[in-house]
This record gives C-alpha cells, sequence and structure tokens, in this order.
C-alpha cells in the first residue's frame, strides 16, 4: 500500500498532517513529470538532421545561412574579380603596344595573360562548388570524394590550359581541345549523364540512402549511391502484390534522375503516406453502424501514439506551404457505389511506408472479425445474392 503524507500549514504556528491511500494520484504524478512534453517531443523532432535540412529547404522565409557564406567568400570573389581586371587590362594594354615590352615577347605574354584568367576562373568556380556542396551534404565521406573528383576536373582544365600554351595557334589549340572534348563526350555520353545525375542527387537530395523511392516502374529502398549508379531493395516485384521486400537488389544508373519522376516516401517533415483498406457490403446493411465500428477499430489499431505523432509533425509543416493543406490525423471511412450493386467502404488512414503492408493486414483481420460478429446490421457479399 502506498501512503502519501500531506503537510498543511493553516495557522501560523500550527502544523497538520493528513494521510492519502490513494496510489493512482501518485503514479499519474510521477508519469507526467517523467514522460516527456508535446513541446519536448517537437523540438526532438526539429533537431533530427535531415528535418532540418528540410525545413531549411521548404521554409516560407528566406535562409540566414546563405547570406553568412556569401559575407565570408566575399573577399575571394574581390580578390579572384581583381586578378581577373588585371589580367584582362594586361591583355589588351600588351594587345595595343602600350607596354614597354619587344614585340617578340607580345604573343607569349598574351597567352600568359589569358591563362591566368582561365586558371583563376576555374579555381574559383571549383572553390564555389566545394561550398555549395559542403553546405548541402552533411556525410564527410561523400564531401570528402566529391572534393576529390572536383580537384580532379579542376586539374584537367588547367593541365589543358597549360598545354595549349605550347602551340602556337590558340585559336588551333582550343579547336583541337573542343574536338577531342567533343568525341570523348559521345563516347562516354552515358557515364557522364550518370555522374552528373550523381552529383545531382548529393545537391538536390530527391532521395537518400535507407528512403523508399519508386524511380519509373520500379520500388525499393535505397542502400547505396554510387558514382554511376544506385542500388535498391525491391518490394513488390512480379512476384508480390503487397508492401514487402521481394529479396531482390536493382541497379539503375543515377541517369535516371533527369528523364523519369522520382517518387519519394520518406520525406522527413512528414514520413507517413495515406493507405486504403477497401471492402464491400450490402444496400441493405447498415452504413452508419459500420462506419462507426470501421473507424473506431482504426483508429484503435492504428494507436494514440502514432496520432501524436502525426499530429507533432503537422506542426512542424506549418513552417512549409504544406501547411495549407488538410492534413488530417485521425482515420476516415468513405462509401462509394459500386457496378455490382454493393456498396464500397473505403478506410483511409495514415501509416510510415514501411509498416503498411503489416498495418493494412491487421486492420482488415480485425475489422472483418468484428464486422462477422453482426450479420444482422453488415451483409457481405456472397454468391445468393444480387
Amino acid at each position: 500500500m502506498i501512503i502519501k503524507f500531506i503537510l498543511k500549514c493553516s495557522e501560523p504556528g500550527s502544523l497538520h498532517f493528513s494521510i492519502s491511500h490513494n496510489p493512482v494520484m501518485l503514479i499519474k504524478s510521477s508519469m507526467e513529470t517523467s514522460a516527456p512534453s508535446e513541446d519536448e517531443e517537437l523540438e526532438n523532432i526539429k533537431k533530427d538532421e535531415k528535418v532540418q535540412r528540410a525545413l531549411i529547404e521548404n521554409a516560407n522565409t528566406a535562409n540566414k545561412e546563405s547570406t553568412s557564406t556569401l559575407k565570408k567568400e566575399a573577399p575571394l570573389l574581390g580578390i579572384t574579380a581583381i586578378v581577373f581586371l588585371i589580367g584582362g587590362a594586361l591583355y589588351f594594354l600588351l594587345r595595343w603596344k602600350r607596354l614597354p615590352i619587344s614585340s617578340l615577347y607580345v604573343p607569349l605574354a598574351q597567352k600568359i595573360m589569358l591563362a591566368v584568367i582561365f586558371i583563376t576562373l576555374v579555381l574559383m568556380a571549383t572553390r564555389v562548388l566545394k561550398k555549395i556542396v559542403n553546405r548541402k551534404i552533411a556525410d564527410k565521406t561523400t564531401v570528402f570524394n566529391f572534393n576529390r573528383v572536383a580537384d580532379l576536373f579542376a586539374g584537367i582544365f588547367i593541365l589543358a590550359i597549360f598545354l595549349s600554351l605550347l602551340f602556337a595557334n590558340w585559336y588551333a589549340a582550343m579547336v583541337s581541345f573542343g574536338i577531342v572534348s567533343l568525341i570523348l563526350g559521345f563516347a562516354l555520353q552515358n557515364p557522364i549523364t550518370s555522374f552528373f545525375g550523381w552529383l545531382y542527387i548529393l545537391i538536390r537530395k530527391p532521395y537518400e540512402i535507407g528512403d523508399r523511392i519508386r524511380i519509373g516502374n520500379v520500388f525499393g529502398d535505397v542502400i547505396n549511391i554510387s558514382y554511376m549508379d544506385t542500388t535498391l531493395w525491391e518490394f513488390k516485384g512480379d512476384y508480390l502484390s503487397g508492401d514487402h521486400p521481394s529479396g531482390r537488389t536493382i541497379r539503375f544508373a543515377n541517369s535516371k534522375v533527369f528523364s523519369e519522376y522520382v517518387y519519394n516516401y520518406s520525406w522527413p517533415l512528414f514520413p507517413f503516406i495515406w493507405n486504403e483498406l477497401s471492402l464491400y457490403i450490402s444496400y441493405k446493411s447498415d452504413f452508419k453502424f459500420t462506419s462507426d465500428t470501421i473507424k473506431r477499430i482504426a483508429e484503435a489499431e492504428i494507436g494514440e501514439a502514432m496520432i501524436r505523432r502525426v499530429n507533432r509533425f503537422k506542426r512542424i509543416l506549418a513552417d512549409t506551404p504544406v501547411d495549407e493543406l488538410d492534413v488530417t490525423e485521425y482515420p476516415s471511412v468513405i462509401l462509394t457505389a459500386h457496378a455490382n450493386t454493393w456498396v464500397g467502404v473505403i478506410v483511409r488512414y495514415l501509416v510510415e511506408p514501411k509498416n503498411s503492408g503489416r498495418v493494412k493486414k491487421k486492420l482488415f483481420d480485425v475489422v472483418m472479425e468484428e464486422l462477422k460478429k453482426h450479420p444482422e446490421k453488415v451483409i457481405f457479399p456472397n454468391t445468393n445474392m444480387q
């Protein structure tokens, strides 16, 4: 038995003790102090890295981070602009013969100035691209790999600029380089497009590892993203009708993101999907009883915890344009007319994508078991009725 002592002071100098034998009050008080509040749960969700990134991308207000980044890069941009202007001025001064240099060395000096200008632009573009990727991508391994690739391409461009100095004719050098690039571009069209698809996936993030997606006619969970292709752990497939893994892996080129629609079921700001369960009853059934019973069962099976989670994410969506849409956390029941003189009953509810198959099966079993207990109110189709 739990005994609660209460100390009261009704008058100055007088003390009174009372004893309470109510354990429920103690347990309730303990649960209220130990269980996190809704505001604390909401803050914990907002601390998630994916949620923070999605909020930034979908916020209605301007992103202050880009302004601070621009301020940090302003000195470097200024230096690059100064080098570019100085190089351009020296190039034209050499061309107009305004500098005290022998005409024998003017063509070489002009090439050097052009090389300085182009190399400065290449280095600046590489730095800016790295800054953008480093800000968009949190995975340090991916950032490191991208930086290596960016440095490789920058080195190739700088090498091409230096090699062009060896040619007597700058125009001939550029034409030769252009022809070689054109040939390589046609020969490596698909790999190059897939590589740029990888860059698009890293920066724009149409999907990440662990997301459940559909691209084209393929469904699956993303398990790997490489330079050239993406690997999925397939669900559904040729031999399954439900949301269950098929046991197969699927690889597709990253270039698919440019030509196919990407359906992502794992948006961090709202990691749920609407699912439906359908069944048919007779026109002679009690529609109100059927609807109320199914809705009560659906709310019980989905659980109050799930409804609270959806409600928390609804509050997060208030900072995005999706706040204008109707997001209902409770299940709904819809009755529709069917061509075969039966009434279609549709149960619509929110569920986590990877649990949709399990929840749907359990919900169907419980609903059918309960409705069959009332054959006088719920009449199902059979071969003897039309």
